[in-house]
C-alpha cells in the first residue's frame, strides 16, 4: 500500500463522508483534510466544521461557491439547452465538476498527496470526480473507499457510523440517498429501488404536491440576455438569488418534479426522483424565448449539440476541449437570445402564455391568413423542387392502380 500523509476528502457531512473520515485515519494512518463546497444546500452545511473535526479531520474548509456555480456552470448548461435522456436537467452532474476543481486546489495548497470521494463503484459520480482530478492534478492519488473497504451497504455504513459515535441523518426508515444543491434534490435508494413504487408524499422537499398547489395560478416574467436569465418579473438579480427566486415561485405550485429511470454512464440503470422548480421554469422559458429569435437551421442545430453537451455532462467530461468548444458554438448561437417571456403556474404545470423580444425573427404579417405582401402561388413551385426525390423514388417503383402497400411484416403472414 503506497504511504498516503495528507487526504483532501470531498466532504458533504452524509453519511457516506461522515464514515470516511474515521476509515481512512484507521487504514492509512494519514491525516484528513474534509473539503465542503456550500453549492446550495442551506441548512446542510450549519454545523459542518464542528463534525469533521470531532470525526477525527486535522483540517475544514467550507467554500461558498453559490454564485459560481450558478454562474460558471448551471447557465452555460442551461443555455446549452442540454437535458440527459429527455427528463434530467443534470442538477447533480452540473455540480461535481466544480466541486472537485475547488477540492484539487485545497489539496494543492495544503500539501496533500491524495484526493478521496464518497462515490459508490456503481454510480456516477465516481467517474465525474476522477476526470475532474486527472485533468487538473493526475499526480495526486486517489482514494475511494467505496472500491476498497468491507462496507456493502447503506446498513453496513450505519452500523459503523453506530460503531464510533458519529451522528448520521439516514435511518433505516428514511435510507434515501440525497443530493441537494442549488439546481435541484435528488432522491434515490431505499424504496425507490423498485421502480413501480409510488413516492410518498413526505420524500418531497422542494415542492408540494401539485393537489395541494395554490388554486389560483400565478404568472412570473423572466428575462433574458443572450440566453442567461437577467431578471425575474422585472427585478434583476445575481444568478444564485435568480434560481434561489424561481425555486421558490416554482415550489409553492408543486412545479418541477421528475420520477426517471435513467441510464448511467456505468451501464445500470437507475431510478430517481428530482425536484428541480426554478431550473423547469428557467427551460421552460428559454425555449419559448429561442423559438422567437433563432432561425430553423440554428435552433435545430442547437437541438443537436445540446444532445452531445448533456451526455458530456452528465458523463463527468467537463474538462475536455470538445465541452469548451461547444460552449463557444452556445455563445454565438444564443447572442440573439434576448426578452422576456411570461409563464403561468397552476398545479404542477408551468405554461408559457406570452414572449416578446427586441430580437424577434416573427413577423405576424407573414404568419397571419391574410395573404396581403405574400404570393401564394410561388408556393407551387417551392413544393414541386422539394418534391423531386418524392417523384423520382415513384418513378422506379410504381404503385399499381387501387392497390395499397402492405407493411412487410403483414405481408409475411
Amino acid at each position: 500500500m503506497k504511504t498516503i500523509r495528507r487526504v483532501a476528502l470531498a466532504y458533504s457531512g452524509g453519511l457516506d463522508t461522515s464514515i470516511i473520515i474515521p476509515w481512512l485515519r484507521e487504514t492509512y494512518g494519514c491525516e484528513v483534510v474534509a473539503v465542503a463546497a456550500d453549492v446550495g444546500q442551506e441548512e446542510e452545511t450549519s454545523g459542518l466544521a464542528e463534525k469533521a473535526r470531532r470525526t477525527g479531520a486535522a483540517d475544514f474548509r467550507l467554500l461558498d461557491l453559490k454564485e459560481e456555480f450558478a454562474r460558471d456552470y448551471l447557465f452555460p448548461v442551461l443555455r446549452s439547452g442540454a437535458i440527459y435522456e429527455r427528463e434530467y436537467l443534470l442538477g447533480t452532474a452540473s455540480a461535481r465538476p466544480l466541486i472537485a476543481r475547488k477540492q484539487v486546489e485545497v489539496a494543492l495548497e495544503t500539501g496533500c498527496d491524495a484526493l478521496a470521494h464518497g462515490c459508490t463503484g456503481k454510480g456516477n459520480d465516481q467517474v465525474r470526480f476522477e476526470l475532474a482530478y486527472q485533468a487538473l492534478a493526475p499526480e495526486l492519488a486517489v482514494i475511494a473507499p467505496w472500491r476498497e473497504w468491507s462496507i456493502a451497504s447503506r446498513e453496513d455504513a450505519m452500523d459503523f457510523a453506530a460503531a464510533r459515535g458519529i451522528p448520521v441523518a439516514a435511518t433505516r426508515k428514511d435510507p434515501y440517498s440525497r443530493d441537494r444543491n442549488l439546481w435541484h434534490l435528488s432522491h434515490e435508494g431505499g424504496h425507490l429501488e423498485d421502480p413501480a413504487w409510488e413516492p410518498e408524499p413526505s420524500l418531497f422537499q422542494l415542492t408540494v404536491s401539485p393537489e395541494e398547489a395554490p388554486d389560483e395560478p400565478e404568472r412570473v416574467a423572466i428575462a433574458f440576455e443572450s440566453g442567461l436569465p437577467v431578471s425575474v418579473n422585472g427585478e434583476p438579480l445575481s444568478p444564485a438569488r435568480l434560481i434561489a427566486a424561481l425555486n421558490a415561485i416554482g415550489g409553492r405550485h408543486g412545479v418541477g418534479r421528475v420520477d426517471i429511470v435513467e441510464n448511467r454512464l456505468v451501464g445500470i440503470k437507475s431510478r430517481g426522483v428530482y425536484e428541480t422548480p426554478g431550473g423547469t421554469l428557467l427551460v421552460a422559458a428559454l425555449r419559448a424565448l429561442e423559438s422567437l429569435t433563432l432561425d430553423r437551421d440554428t435552433a435545430h442545430e442547437k437541438e443537436r449539440a445540446a444532445l452531445r453537451y448533456a451526455e458530456l455532462v452528465y458523463f463527468g467530461q467537463w474538462f475536455t476541449t470538445l465541452r469548451e468548444a461547444l460552449d463557444a458554438f452556445f455563445e454565438k448561437v444564443m447572442e440573439p437570445v434576448t426578452g422576456s417571456v411570461t409563464l403561468k403556474l397552476y398545479k404542477g404545470t408551468a405554461a408559457v402564455v406570452g414572449r416578446r423580444s427586441p430580437r424577434s425573427l416573427y413577423d405576424k404579417g407573414l404568419a397571419s391568413f391574410d395573404m396581403s405582401g405574400y404570393t401564394p402561388r410561388d408556393s407551387a413551385g417551392f413544393i414541386r423542387l422539394f418534391g423531386l426525390p418524392h417523384r423520382g423514388r415513384r418513378r422506379l417503383a410504381p404503385i399499381e392502380v387501387g392497390a395499397a402497400e402492405t407493411p412487410k411484416r403483414a405481408r409475411r403472414r
